[in-house]
């Protein structure tokens, strides 16, 4: 595996080294003693899988809040997504920057989030898979989120969802929840 470190602290692009033949590709996508020689928590205590009959289908921004925070190693097994991360770590030098991927089964390149950051994405296919490692059971209580249009992220998604749950429609955005903080 490749692992390249991305401009957001603590996130990596994480690229299987394939080795093909006629049979087709076999491709390692975890080494717990590799992800811990690059500083990365190599903890899975679940696994996860996402999804989505509907191109345009958008899912986040969302994460879960201490003391259930969570990282997560993200790949795309089916189809294609712009896949996206904030920093919400207040104490970080790229706090609300995001960065963004496109996953597919075709690249299988995975994506590592470190604790405190936002994650969505936007189907770009139909019939789109994603496959999560996650460091941290769910819990519900814990479970947050922000709208994908926050203008305080700026986020460039490459077209407008078709398709967007309730919930993740009605979260505020971060400029409303400071002010409700004060």
């Amino acid at each position: 595996m490749r692992f390249e470190e991305l401009s957001l602290e603590g996130a990596w692009r994480i690229v299987p080294d394939r080795h093909e033949d006629e049979r087709g590709y076999f491709a390692r996508t975890f080494s717990s003693d590799e992800f811990a020689a690059h500083g990365l928590d190599p903890t899975v205590a679940e696994c996860s899988v996402s999804r989505n009959p509907q191109r345009l289908t958008l899912r986040g921004l969302h994460l879960q809040r201490a003391p259930h925070e969570e990282v997560k190693l993200i790949r795309c097994t089916s189809g294609t997504v712009f896949d996206v991360i904030v920093d919400l770590r207040e104490d970080s030098r790229t706090y609300l920057r995001w960065h963004a991927e496109t996953l597919s089964r075709e690249n299988g390149v995975m994506l590592y989030v470190a604790l405190g950051f936002a994650h969505g994405y936007l189907t770009l296919e139909d019939d789109s898979e994603l496959a999560y490692q996650i460091s941290t059971p769910y819990a519900p209580e814990s479970a947050a989120g922000y709208r994908w249009d926050d203008p305080a992220f700026a986020i460039r998604w490459p077209d407008h969802p078709s398709v967007i749950s309730a919930r993740d429609a009605s979260y505020a955005s971060l400029t409303v929840r400071t002010r409700r903080a004060r």
